[in-house]
C-alpha cells in the first residue's frame, strides 16, 4: 500500500473511477481476454453504445 498524500489520491481516484463507471471498458476489456480469447473485443464506440443499448432497452420504471 503506498504512504503519504500520492498514495491516498491515486486509491480515492481508482475508487472513484469505479464508482462512476469511468473504468468499465477497461474492466470489460480484462474480462474479455480470459472469457473469449477467440474473438476480438468490441471497440471502445461500440462497447459504449451496447451497454446503452442494455441499460435502456428494458423496463425503465420503478413500480
Amino acid at each position: 500500500m503506498m504512504a503519504g498524500p500520492a498514495g491516498f489520491l491515486r486509491t480515492a481516484w481508482t475508487v472513484l473511477r469505479e464508482v462512476s463507471g469511468d473504468s468499465a471498458y477497461e474492466t470489460y476489456l480484462a474480462r474479455h481476454a480470459v472469457t473469449h480469447p477467440e474473438e476480438p473485443p468490441l471497440d471502445r464506440e461500440a462497447f459504449y453504445l451496447s451497454e446503452l443499448d442494455r441499460r435502456w432497452s428494458g423496463v425503465n420504471r420503478c413500480c
